[in-house]
C-alpha cells in the first residue's frame, strides 16, 4: 500500500465567504490563499485559506434552500489508481475534476452521498 490519504481539504458553502474568511483569520490565525480579486474572469467569491496544513475552501451558496454547512472534503492520497480500484469495492468510481477546479484531479461519493475530491498534487497550502 502506498502512503495513507491524508484530509487537506474541507469546503464550506456560506451565504459570505468573504465575512466567513474575515472570522477564521481573526480568530484562527489562517491565512488566505486565493480571494475573488485573485480571479476576476470566473466571477467566483470563494476564498481559499490555509492553517500551513489544511485547505479550507469558503464557497458561495448559489443552490436556493440549500443551507450553508459542509459541501465537501479532500483527501491528498499518492496513487489515483489505486485509490480508484479500492472505490470497485463499494460500486463507487472517481470522476474527472474539471480543468478550471486547480485543487484536486478526481472527485467521489462516499456510500451515503458525501462529496469529496483526491489530489496528487496537493491543495495549495
Amino acid at each position: 500500500m502506498t502512503d495513507t490519504p491524508k484530509i487537506k481539504h474541507l469546503a464550506i458553502i456560506t451565504l459570505d465567504p468573504e465575512r466567513l474568511a474575515n472570522f477564521y483569520e481573526k480568530v484562527f490565525g489562517m491565512r488566505r490563499l486565493v480571494r475573488p480579486a485573485d480571479r476576476p474572469k470566473t466571477g467566483s467569491k470563494a476564498v481559499f485559506m490555509t492553517d500551513g496544513y489544511l485547505t479550507l475552501a469558503l464557497l458561495e451558496n448559489k443552490a436556493e434552500g440549500k443551507p450553508p454547512g459542509l459541501n465537501h472534503f479532500g483527501f491528498q492520497i499518492s496513487d489515483q489508481q489505486e485509490i480508484a480500484d479500492r472505490l470497485v469495492e463499494f460500486g463507487l468510481a472517481p470522476t474527472q475534476r474539471p480543468a478550471d477546479r486547480p485543487y484536486a484531479e478526481t472527485r467521489a461519493t462516499d456510500p451515503d452521498g458525501n462529496n469529496y475530491d483526491m489530489a496528487v498534487r496537493g491543495f495549495g497550502a
